[in-house]
């Protein structure tokens, strides 16, 4: 059902995507696609500029990827409709491993001299992330944005409560603090903290992904065409967080209305990134304080604690004409003056092993100390496994987030049990 209503409304963007074609068969023009946003605009305009003065007899047309439902619906209808552009900065990891078994991606480890390139910026952990099951690697690591808890440390030192919570266990006494405090100075509702309830895929990036990463030092979702998350692991996130549910320390309704709950000081701490940071600057009110630390875990937890990293990368699609021509542009995208000046921009990271060692960054981020958190880990997140449909994962394990961890329907057991085996059925059946 979900395959047809994506090449239904693929076929509908076709007409909107109709426009790229004849940039595409200008024989000496390549086409580009950034995101939206407009900082990654700014920084993708600002370097194609550049790359077009420089090399008059390589043009590339840049623009952001075409409006429709979702950037990875207008992928899909280009795809079908063969108007892919040579490159696609804004690709999601998880979508990754589908686009390159249906063929439509340029192996980049046959390019010249990106193998060599690829192990100068990242660790063998993201290579080994990244490299798809044929053995070949389709993606450029390009932009992570670590998921955290922000937290009021005001909320928390009112509420008696001394130290920040980072396990389990001082999380929940929080919730319990924080909610005792609020009925007795008759301060209306405030709340431990705020997650989003409904169902839809991606939301499970700022709650259940970061917490089972978390917990499990990185630990696959699917491994070899089958679940891996039946596990104390799963079990213990979705346990964690019914139990936050359960005792009103997270509320179902929504609670953004007219102003940001967390500046308005009745949320004491949510999971979010480092794009949060420029928009508490800009509304936040004279004094207000917040910081980051790394997500809760287990209280018996050891060892290095990773998150989620929501990356988004670059590609090359088979309708390139010349993938070495696209392949030396890219590189002057990830160079560490791009890097840098991605960053100052964006205030998104590049997924490169030397953020905190290198002198390029160091200026910037001392001028900037909230994103320093961030820094530190960067070190430690996790993108999505390199395996198929890891949409329809997410959307299986959503439904039973919502009837277990939300509403209670369901033991974290059951739940977790239930999610698994509607993912090992689907990658049966495909």
């Amino acid at each position: 059902m979900r395959l047809r209503h994506q090449v239904y409304i693929s076929c509908l963007l076709l007409i909107g995507l109709a426009a790229c074609r004849s940039h595409q068969q200008d024989d000496n023009t390549f086409v580009f696609w950034s995101s939206s946003n407009p900082e990654e605009i700014k920084f993708t305009k600002q370097y194609v500029d550049r790359w077009n003065q420089a090399h008059p007899e390589i043009p590339f047309f840049f623009q952001p990827v075409p409006e429709g439902q979702s950037s990875e619906e207008v992928l899909l209808a280009a795809v079908v409709g063969k108007t892919t552009p040579d490159i696609y900065a804004n690709m999601w990891q998880g979508d990754v491993e589908d686009f390159a078994r249906s063929g439509v991606l340029v192996p980049l480890d046959t390019l010249d001299g990106f193998l060599e390139l690829l192990y100068q910026r990242c660790d063998s952990q993201v290579i080994r992330e990244i490299t798809s099951a044929d053995g070949h690697i389709y993606q450029v690591p390009w932009k992570v944005n670590p998921i955290m808890m922000m937290y009021n440390p005001d909320m928390f030192q009112s509420a008696g409560i001394a130290n920040v919570p980072a396990d389990y266990s001082s999380y929940l006494e929080a919730g319990k603090k924080i909610k005792a405090h609020a009925q007795a100075a008759k301060l209306g509702n405030q709340w431990l903290g705020i997650s989003e309830v409904n169902p839809i895929w991606w939301q499970r990036f700022f709650n259940f992904l970061p917490l089972y990463y978390a917990s499990s030092q990185g630990a696959p979702i699917v491994k070899d065409g089958k679940a891996a998350f039946n596990n104390e692991h799963g079990i213990g996130v979705f346990t964690f967080l019914q139990a936050l549910y359960a005792k009103d320390y997270f509320p179902r309704e929504q609670q953004k209305g007219q102003s940001d709950p967390f500046l308005a000081a009745r949320i004491a701490s949510t999971f979010i990134g480092p794009w949060t940071i420029e928009q508490n600057e800009r509304f936040k009110t004279e004094g207000f304080k917040y910081d980051f630390i790394h997500m809760p875990v287990p209280d018996s937890m050891k060892g290095p604690i990773y998150s989620y990293g929501d990356p988004k990368n670059m590609v090359i699609f088979n309708t390139c004409k010349d993938p070495e021509r696209a392949w030396l542009f890219l590189q002057t995208l990830i160079s560490p003056e791009a890097d840098r000046d991605f960053l100052a921009l964006s205030g998104q990271f590049p997924r490169r092993k030397d953020l905190e060692s290198n002198i390029l960054f160091a200026d910037y981020l001392q001028a900037h100390p909230k994103l320093i958190p961030f820094v530190q880990q960067a070190k430690y997140v996790k993108g999505m496994d390199s395996a198929r449909y890891m949409k329809e994962v997410l959307d299986i394990i959503s439904q039973e987030y919502e009837a277990c961890v939300v509403y209670g329907q369901k033991t974290p057991e059951d739940a977790i049990e239930a999610a698994a085996k509607a993912v090992d059925l689907l990658y049966l059946n495909n």
